[in-house]
C-alpha cells in the first residue's frame, strides 16, 4: 500500500527482490527483526511499530503487509487524510516524512492508549469487589480476572518499554536524529530552510521527545495501576488473615470449654460406675453433683478465657509526646526538636552517670 504526499492511495504487490530494487534496499534492511524499530537506510526510513510495518521516502509512505492486521480502519480512513493536511498533525508545515513519522508514532501512541484505558476500569472494579472486608473468603473467579488484568498489564508496560527505549535511542544519537531528516538532504530548497533559521532536526528532536514524554505518562499511569496491585494484595492477605485469626480463635476457646467439660465430667463418670455407695440413695446428690460440674467447668473455661486474653492482646503503643502542632511555624518546630534532642542527651547522661 503506497500513500504521496496528497494522500493518493496506490495498492500493488510485488516481489521482495523487486521491491529491494526499487527502494535501493538490502535483503537484510527489511526483515524487521524487532518489534519496535526506527532506522535509516540509503535516505530511507524503515519503521516497525509490532505489526505495522513502514518504509518511508521523501516523496511516499509505504506500509507492507498490511492486511489481516486490523489496520483497514486506521489505514483507509485517518492515515490518507493526515499525509494530505486534513488531520490532527502538527508537522504540516514540515516536510513529508515528519507527517509520516508523527502519523505512525500516533496511531501507536493512540493503540497503547486505548489499552490502558480498557483494562483500567476492570482492574479497579476487580480490585474494589476484592478487598471488602467484608468478605470472609475470596472469590476465585475475581482472582482469575485479576490474574488476566495482570498479565495484560505486565505486556502494556513491556510494549511501552520497548516504544520509549527505542526513541530513547535515536534522542541520544544527533547524528540518528539529522539522518531522519530526509527532505534535508534531497532538496535543496529543505536545506536553504535549514542553514536559514528553520533547523529540522530540532524539530525532529521535538516531535520525538514529544511522543516520549506520553509513552513515559503512559508507563507511568501503568506503574500506578500495578502499585495498586500489589497494595490490594496486601490488602487481601490482612483480611484473610483477620478472618483465619478470628477462626483460629473461635476454635481455641471452644476447646478450651471442651477441655472444662471434660475434666469435670469425670465426676460424672467416676458416679456412672457399676459401683454402689451410700450417695446415690440421696435425692439431692445428682443436682448436687450435676451444679459442681457446670460451675466448676464454668469457673475453669472463665480462667482459660481470661489467660487467652491477657496472652493475646497486643501490647499498648509506647507514649509519644506530641511535639508541635502543625499550626505553630517552622523556627518554633526546630526549637523543639533541639530542646528535645537535649533532654534527651541530658536524660542519656544521668543515666550512665548512676551506673
Amino acid at each position: 500500500m503506497k500513500l504521496d504526499k496528497e494522500g493518493n492511495t496506490t495498492y500493488f504487490e510485488k516481489k521482495k527482490t523487486e521491491l529491494y530494487q526499487e527502494l535501493g534496499l538490502q535483503a537484510r534492511d527489511l526483515r524487521f527483526q524487532h518489534v519496535m524499530s526506527i532506522a535509516t537506510r540509503n535516505n530511507r526510513i524503515i519503521m516497525r511499530m509490532e505489526f505495522l510495518k513502514a518504509v518511508i521516502t521523501p516523496e511516499f509512505l509505504l506500509i507492507l503487509d498490511y492486511r489481516n492486521l486490523n489496520l483497514e480502519h486506521w489505514l483507509f480512513n485517518e492515515l490518507a487524510s493526515q499525509l494530505a493536511g486534513e488531520g490532527q498533525l502538527v508537522t504540516y508545515s514540515l516536510p513529508f516524512e515528519f507527517r509520516a513519522i508523527e502519523a505512525i508514532l500516533q496511531y501507536r501512541i493512540s493503540k497503547l492508549q486505548g489499552r490502558l484505558n480498557t483494562l483500567q476500569p476492570q482492574i479497579l472494579e476487580t480490585l474494589e469487589a476484592l478487598v471488602d472486608p467484608k468478605l470472609l473468603s475470596v472469590d476465585r473467579s475475581k482472582l482469575h480476572i485479576l490474574l488476566q488484568n495482570g498479565k495484560s498489564l505486565s505486556e502494556l508496560e513491556t510494549d511501552l518499554k520497548v516504544f520509549k527505549e527505542t526513541i530513547l535511542e535515536i534522542l541520544d544519537e544527533e547524528e540518528l536524529i539529522e539522518e531522519l531528516c530526509l527532505s534535508k538532504w534531497t532538496d535543496p530548497q529543505v536545506f536553504e530552510e535549514s542553514t536559514s533559521g528553520i533547523d529540522h532536526a530540532e524539530e525532529m528532536e521535538l516531535l520525538l521527545e514529544n511522543y516520549y514524554r506520553q509513552a513515559e505518562d503512559l508507563a507511568n499511569e501503568a506503574r500506578e495501576l500495578r502499585v495498586l496491585i500489589d497494595d490490594s494484595e496486601s490488602i487481601i492477605f490482612i483480611n484473610l488473615d483477620s478472618h483465619r485469626n478470628v477462626m483460629m480463635r473461635l476454635n481455641l476457646q471452644l476447646t478450651m470449654g471442651t477441655f472444662s467439660l471434660s475434666l469435670f465430667g469425670l465426676i460424672g463418670v467416676a458416679f456412672g460406675m457399676n459401683l454402689e455407695s451410700s450417695l446415690e440413695e440421696d435425692p439431692k446428690i445428682f443436682w448436687l453433683v450435676t451444679g459442681i460440674m457446670f460451675l466448676g467447668s464454668g469457673l475453669i473455661w472463665r480462667r482459660l478465657l481470661s489467660f487467652l486474653g491477657r496472652h493475646l492482646e497486643p501490647p499498648l503503643p509506647p507514649h509519644v509526646p506530641a511535639v508541635l502542632k502543625k499550626s505553630q511555624p517552622a523556627a518554633g518546630r526546630v526549637e523543639m526538636k533541639n530542646n528535645l534532642k537535649a533532654e534527651a542527651f541530658g536524660l542519656s547522661r544521668s543515666t550512665l552517670t548512676n551506673q
